[in-house]
């Protein structure tokens, strides 16, 4: 009887322990660490298509509407930035929803790994993507080179922004399957403005980077609203949106 007891007991045991062990392993791991070149990496032909689509308020603002694409982002030359630092020419090419139309050329940005962080310039706006070590809760301020603040800024609304990581080697659903380890970067998420609603500025941007791929998902919305007026008796929304969801990658 006491052999009885002690085996169930023990058989108890296991499965807690088991039980805890999943949970664990489906929740963040905050001692997972990599590095900028496990989930940025560059090289020459790589590419990734994603499905992006655009969000756009229109009629002055009272309505918007969502243009999408396949949008093709294929790593195209290798050069030097403006520091004589080792860079890449990322070139972005975009067709219809279905690929059937040919592929257009878009925009070029560049990309600069150092041996500690990963620098973009786009639309001449140089952003921190990534920094060393890539680990949960590990933040910097991805934004530190833009201005944000002078009277000519275009941008001033991306004014100290914390990126921060967050479900470091996690797994992450995209339009072209689960990506077994991936990196969540949040960069902003506000919402402000005045209390009664007549006046409302959100802000949120928000990246996911692949093990070994790269920009797998990427979020960003800045609107700001303003309540009916006599000007606008409608209400007026300004701003736009941006979602990039992988479809598969070479």
């Amino acid at each position: 009887m006491i052999s009885t007891m002690r085996f169930r007991s023990c058989r108890a045991y296991v499965i807690g322990f088991v039980v805890v062990m999943i949970f664990s392993c489906n929740k963040s791991n905050p001692l997972q660490t990599g590095t900028p070149a496990d989930y940025y990496p560059m090289h020459l032909g790589s590419y990734i298509i994603y499905r992006m689509d655009s969000l756009k308020f229109v009629n002055v603002g009272s309505s918007d509407t969502i243009i999408s694409y396949l949008a093709k982002e294929v790593v195209e030359d290798s050069i030097t930035d403006n520091l004589g630092r080792p860079s890449y020419r990322v070139t972005r090419y975009l067709s219809d929803t279905t690929g059937t139309a040919p592929w257009v050329p878009s925009i070029a940005y560049m990309v600069t790994p150092t041996p500690t962080s990963v620098e973009v310039v786009e639309n001449n706006l140089r952003f921190i993507k990534m920094v060393t070590p890539v680990q949960d809760y590990i933040s910097w301020l991805g934004n530190a080179y833009i201005d944000t603040k002078s009277d000519i800024s275009q941008v001033p609304y991306m004014d100290g922004w914390n990126y921060t990581y967050d479900s470091t080697g996690m797994p992450f659903l995209t339009l072209g399957g689960v990506v077994p380890q991936a990196v969540v970067v949040h960069e902003a998420d506000d919402v402000s403005g005045l209390g009664d609603g007549s006046y409302t500025q959100t802000i949120f941007s928000e990246e996911a980077y692949g093990k070994d791929i790269g920009l797998i998902y990427r979020k960003f919305l800045y609107s700001v609203y303003q309540s009916p007026n006599v000007e606008y008796p409608s209400g007026v929304t300004i701003g736009y949106g941006l979602t990039f969801n992988m479809v598969s990658h070479n």
